[in-house]
């Protein structure tokens, strides 16, 4: 049997019918036009997966690559929008960097930043020092030598109690 006329779709155009004839009003004579109309739609459904698979996505040329990328946005091939990342726009559409780029035959290097957006960021992180080294503590000075008293230290503790005459 082709596929046209294989039992499940029979069997689901004749479950499908049967239900619609049950709960509505339907003359014996449009039957079999309703039978038909039925059946060519799952056909058709059954169909349009193998002319998807057929059809490719248009590859951008050299110079419409050349044209997306601008030194303030990324001009998207997948809506036609800039953008100043790209990253987040990909994954709404369920793809990453490298998906995208192997999808439209990009080159290796296409940018996923645009050039202005990645230097400013660059300028604000060197603005805020990151990125450098961390500088290594100064050693303390050293603290000057105390004078030494030539008496005697006081003793620490509670002073002494003074002798009461008798």
């Amino acid at each position: 049997m082709d596929d046209n006329t294989s039992p499940d779709l029979l069997m689901l155009t004749a479950d499908i019918v049967a239900a619609y004839v049950s709960n509505n009003s339907v003359p014996a004579s449009d039957l079999p036009t309703l039978l038909m109309q039925v059946h060519g739609a799952f056909v058709s459904l059954s169909a349009t997966p193998a002319a998807e698979a057929g059809s490719e996505i248009e590859k951008p040329t050299p110079a419409q690559i050349k044209k997306s990328v601008t030194p303030d946005a990324l001009i998207s091939f997948v809506d036609g929008k800039p953008y100043r990342t790209l990253k987040r726009h990909l994954s709404v559409h369920g793809l990453t960097i490298e998906g995208y780029r192997g999808r439209y035959g990009l080159p290796n290097d296409y940018p996923s930043v645009a050039a202005n957006y990645s230097a400013s960021r660059s300028a604000l992180a060197k603005q805020l020092g990151l990125g450098n080294p961390r500088k290594k503590a100064e050693p303390a000075p050293e603290p000057a030598p105390e004078p030494t008293m030539a008496s005697k230290p006081k003793r620490a503790g509670r002073p002494r109690k003074v002798a009461e005459p008798a």
